[in-house]
């Protein structure tokens, strides 16, 4: 078993981050598939899908209420997820959430866009009734476009009045042009050990002299990125959902794609994490042919955390990004208990899924697509991607993730304070108008969500 596993954090998402619900269909997917695999091949392999941080929705909705506690006390809460308008209808997750809300005990939840809100007497409303507690499925750039069409004013007194979770001072020390403090000493010697090694190599693009992954002289960043070119990956600082990545292989036209970078601005560039530890084989069909084969996919985890620590995952696997907005999926994950290794484990279950042959896992693929769009897995691009194996990890993994998230906790309350004191201006980028509303409602370490894309190599 390894003392660590191995990878990075490509991103952080200390604004609003989503998918706690797509990973709770995911292991309802994958426990209906392991079940019916096992029905078919004896195959003596302990896992288990259960784990309660592969459902991270319960303790989604535990943050919120102990949120609302805080500010109310034993007032009964009123939970409002605040999504744009296009979306309400679009984003299931969004949807299946408030329902679960609903089915608690004295709670209340709703779905609204930001238009709906009204202020009356220093309190919020919605249709009539008071609201407790906001969460937002949207950043602080949405919000300055809904105050120029002077749609935000009772959103911006709820974000001051400090009821809406995440605290929008979150947001601008999630810009991934951050990384470069961690990965500059003797700057980064500040944070912990673990948020810093997991850091990948990080400069904000754009002409400068610099050091490199390895401690070396660069002269000239531009120069040094055409030398390099095979071997790096430009992203938006602010980005999301891998809109505007720029992946050096891929791209022929270096000239090109350096001077739209450029142009655009506000990107940073690191070295292109070697596939091979964040990528796995699954068994996959191709139908067209009618077989059954080992397809390589990238994989990654996101893991979610509040100030009570680790609450959950999603477990992605995709392209280059993996994100589910650029057409990813979302995979179960379970939790190894037998006495072999992960990689073990990987191949005797990859072997035995080939061995069912393509006809049954054909006919098995088409009962989980059914089962999967009557969930509503599905995303604002159609049905959402699944594996016939699961992710695999062990309890040491679980470990060490739970002491990785508490002190990237810790870490990212240290960005805030460097934030707040203007002492981040050159590693984050925010518009005056964003700026603005980050500062609003600081974090200081209140009950709130936040995650870590990560690209982790379980073995």
């Amino acid at each position: 078993m390894p003392k660590e596993f191995l990878g990075y954090h490509s991103e952080w998402n200390l604004g609003s981050p989503g998918g706690w619900d797509y990973q709770r269909m995911a292991q309802e997917i994958g426990r209906f598939t392991w079940r019916e695999i096992k029905k078919k091949i004896n195959i003596k392999i302990n896992l288990n899908f259960n784990n309660s941080l592969l459902n991270p929705v319960p303790k989604f909705a535990q943050l919120l209420l102990r949120a609302h506690k805080n500010i109310w006390g034993r007032t009964p809460p009123h939970i409002l997820l605040v999504a744009e308008k296009e979306t309400l209808k679009k984003v299931g997750e969004n949807i299946r959430f408030v329902r679960y809300l609903n089915s608690l005990e004295g709670v209340k939840g709703s779905l609204a866009e930001p238009a709906q809100l009204e202020l009356k007497n220093g309190q919020i409303y919605l249709k009539g009734k008071k609201v407790t507690l906001i969460f937002l499925d949207f950043n602080n750039q949405v919000i300055v476009k809904l105050k120029k069409e002077g749609k935000a004013k009772a959103l911006l007194y709820a974000i001051k009045k400090g009821i809406v979770v995440n605290p929008r001072g979150t947001e601008p020390i999630g810009a991934k042009g951050i990384f470069e403090l961690l990965t500059t000493a003797p700057a980064n010697k500040i944070f912990s050990k673990s948020t810093v090694k997991r850091t990948p190599w990080t400069r904000r693009f754009f002409p400068r002299q610099t050091t490199g992954p390895k401690g070396e002289k660069i002269s000239d960043l531009i120069t040094w990125t055409k030398k390099n070119w095979e071997k790096i990956i430009l992203k938006p600082a602010h980005g999301y959902s891998g809109k505007g990545i720029i992946i050096g292989y891929k791209e022929k036209n270096k000239g090109k794609a350096i001077e739209t970078a450029l142009k655009k601005g506000d990107y940073i560039i690191q070295p292109l994490i070697p596939l091979n530890i964040w990528a796995e084989e699954f068994p996959w069909l191709d139908k067209e042919n009618k077989k059954i084969f080992l397809k390589t996919w990238q994989t990654d985890f996101r893991c979610f955390i509040t100030d009570k620590g680790l609450i959950g995952f999603v477990t992605r696997f995709g392209g280059i990004p993996t994100n589910v907005g650029s057409g990813g999926g979302v995979q179960s994950t379970a939790i190894l208990y037998s006495q072999l290794s992960v990689k073990s484990a990987q191949k005797k279950i990859n072997e035995a899924i080939l061995k069912l042959g393509f006809d049954f896992v054909y006919e098995l693929q088409k009962r989980i697509d059914k089962k999967s769009i009557k969930m509503g897995n599905v995303y604002l691009l159609g049905p959402i991607m699944n594996t016939l194996r699961p992710r695999i990890i062990n309890p040491q993994h679980i470990k060490q993730l739970k002491i990785y998230a508490e002190n990237l906790w810790k870490d990212a309350l240290k960005l805030e304070k460097l934030w707040v004191e203007n002492k981040l201006k050159d590693y984050t980028q925010t518009t005056p108008e964003e700026e603005e509303i980050a500062r609003l409602s600081p974090w200081r370490g209140k009950p709130a969500l936040i995650a870590s894309d990560g690209l982790f190599g379980f073995l």
